[in-house]
């Protein structure tokens, strides 16, 4: 599998922008991404204020024998997602094959005569011509996912994908509370509630058109696609085109998993604050602010716990908390006294509530940190051809977990379940699942304890990573300190590393696991195992055969003395055989720093053989490491001596 590269920005003046950004903030003061960011608020905030506002007025004001109030959200949340189930697909083929922009600006009007239609509908209060403008901005929404994600990598690079996905998440659930809120407010106002709402629907529409109008071309990434107009046949071929790419085919499955969980709560909020919180309308708003500032700020969180890289050893830590803070909310709710409806202030001067709310706050900043890597993860390693596709097949994979979480906890609630126990059941579910998901793609649990030992355990700095290749194949080597090697490059790299390793690290406890779970090569000294040794080689030219990355230790062992030891010919034969093939993979001299002497190498002394892991903590926690990469060798250059001398130099640049 090749990792597709991130499109580089769109011009010479953006493209010194993107490397001159300090943080995902700076993105907000440019021109590629801005007005993007303001647009698909304006269209989220619409998009609930319009809901949010019909709700309330089919609830609280208007007397309909055909829709009862206690399904008016079911049925609004339906005919809402289904135009994703429907369209999805098509959406997808259209954001590939046309402009993005284009595709963005069509969208943005098609917005403007929905919300005309709904305004008519406001202020004659007619509630057959509101629920056709909720499957019409379904469509709207529809059409506009795959663009919102195929958009960015193709404006950002690698270094601000995991920073522009978090700002458009944190922007997206900050425009659903305001537009909920704006719509709950401005159609209750006396007398001129419903025009208020008609007035607000159809200038946010106009202000999201006008700011569209701004985002710098995106050329069509497979314009001589046909469009196949069957959203049956087309669903089916997009799941499938998804399925290629098993990693991101299952990280489509784990966002979608992410909307099931969230889901269960928003969708309970209103009956938890009434029923087991025993508060009022605005307890409900308030528990929604709640989980919406923590996906926020989940979400925000990303790009500086990442390094500004695609860390998807993020998404474990994300699911540990997701899990953690569910179950906890089952205990913090469970025995609250019932008492009479209480209003905001008095639901606050409670000090038990502050824990259910805590709860809420860090389910959902967890739930950021999960989904924001896996975004980018999709977006970076999906062909750029198909990537709109395969976010199409995301968007109907979400609406039918969405739809799946609705059923299963409406069948949970007729079993006599109470809702905190829907909370446990969702918590546990969560952990069962995340399980299996990370046992059926290792990579995230390897990524994760790359992370937390590059920041946690050591303090882990990285220069010239930019050399490290964002396509293709490449050789890796580096000198061999410790036990942990591989994990720590592991950690400085966005793509995935296979290892070739000596067969005897797989024996030791722990890390032998987990370089199975990498799939690592193991090589056994040719006298000793001549098959095996020829079979090494022949796997790692597989790996090159399939773009991706290669590394190798080319002293043959970790170090005993803290030295540098002569290089081996290995990685000759690894380029010579490449080159046999009409490849010419780059060979990338790597140097690990500070790590002779920590817990994990070979500076202990036991009847007189030096070994590791003998005094924990020896050097404390932090203790500082690093890791120096080098311009790329030419496969024609390569010789074991010149590596060496490259690798030596980058232990003291």
């Amino acid at each position: 599998m090749t990792t597709p590269a991130a499109a580089a920005p769109s011009s010479p003046a953006d493209s010194h922008e993107a490397n001159a950004h300090a943080n995902q903030f700076a993105l907000l003061g440019q021109r590629r991404f801005a007005p993007f960011f303001w647009t698909q608020f304006a269209g989220a905030a619409n998009d609930n204020l319009f809901k949010f506002a019909f709700t309330v007025m089919v609830t609280y004001q208007l007397q309909l024998s055909w829709m009862q109030p206690s399904m008016a959200g079911l049925v609004i949340g339906a005919l809402f997602i289904l135009p994703f189930l429907l369209f999805s697909a098509t959406a997808g083929q259209l954001t590939d094959k046309f402009d993005k922009t284009k595709m963005i600006r069509f969208v943005k009007n098609l917005e403007i005569a929905i919300m005309l239609i709904a305004a008519w509908g406001f202020v004659r209060a007619d509630a057959v011509v509101l629920l056709g403008c909720v499957f019409l901005m379904g469509l709207h929404s529809t059409l506009f996912g795959p663009v919102k994600f195929a958009y960015l990598p193709q404006v950002l690079d690698a270094r601000e994908l995991t920073g522009g996905n978090g700002m458009v998440e944190m922007g997206t659930f900050v425009a659903i509370l305001l537009g909920q809120v704006a719509g709950g407010l401005l159609v209750a106002v006396p007398q001129i509630g419903h025009l208020s709402v008609a007035v607000a629907c159809v200038a946010v529409a106009l202000i999201g058109r006008a700011v569209a109008q701004a985002i710098p071309p995106a050329p069509a990434t497979d314009p001589g696609l046909v469009v196949n107009w069957n959203p049956v046949s087309e669903t089916w071929r997009n799941l499938k085109l998804a399925h290629e790419n098993i990693v991101v085919f299952r990280s489509l499955l784990g966002i979608s998993w992410m909307w099931f969980f969230g889901a269960v709560f928003l969708s309970q909020f209103p009956s938890f604050a009434k029923e087991v919180l025993h508060g009022n309308e605005q307890v409900a708003s308030l528990l929604l602010m709640v989980f919406s500032i923590g996906i926020g700020v989940g979400s925000l969180l990303c790009e500086t716990l990442s390094r500004r890289q695609v860390e998807i050893g993020l998404v474990p830590l994300g699911a540990i908390g997701m899990s953690v803070f569910a179950i906890d909310l089952y205990f913090a709710a469970r025995g609250l006294p019932a008492v009479p409806e209480m209003g905001l202030g008095a639901f606050l001067r409670q000090s038990a509530h502050w824990r259910v709310m805590a709860d809420l706050a860090l389910l959902s900043l967890f739930a950021g940190l999960y989904s924001v890597p896996m975004y980018a993860l999709i977006q970076l390693r999906s062909q750029p051809t198909h990537r709109a596709r395969i976010i199409a097949a995301n968007n109907i994979l979400n609406a039918l977990f969405m739809i799946g979480s609705s059923v299963i906890a409406g069948a949970l609630l007729g079993a006599g379940f109470s809702i905190p126990q829907i909370f446990l059941f969702t918590g546990i579910a969560n952990a069962v699942v995340a399980f299996y998901i990370f046992m059926l793609v290792p990579e995230y649990l390897l990524r994760f304890v790359a992370w937390v030992l590059s920041r946690f355990v050591y303090r882990f700095d990285i220069r010239g990573d930019e050399h490290i290749p964002v396509e293709g194949p490449a050789v890796l080597v580096c000198n061999h300190v410790s036990f942990i090697d591989a994990v720590l490059l592991m950690a400085a790299s966005p793509r995935p590393i296979r290892f070739i390793m000596d067969h005897r690290i797989f024996k030791v406890p722990v890390l032998g696991w987990l370089f199975k779970l990498a799939k690592a090569i193991p090589i056994a000294p040719q006298k000793e195992d001549p098959a095996a040794y020829e079979a090494a080689f022949a796997k790692a030219l597989g790996v090159l055969r399939e773009g991706d990355l290669l590394a190798i230790f080319p002293e043959g062992a970790i170090t005993r003395d803290g030295a540098l030891q002569p290089f081996k010919g290995g990685v000759m034969k690894i380029v010579d055989s490449a080159r046999a093939e009409g490849l010419e993979p780059p060979v990338i001299p790597m140097a690990l720093t500070n790590l002779w002497g920590s817990f994990f190498s070979r500076i202990e002394l036991r009847g007189g053989e030096p070994v590791a892991m003998v005094k924990p903590f020896r050097r404390g926690f932090f203790s500082r490491v690093g890791l120096n990469v080098g311009a790329p060798v030419a496969p024609a250059e390569v010789r074991p001596e010149l590596l060496q001398q490259r690798v030596g130099g980058l232990l003291h640049p």
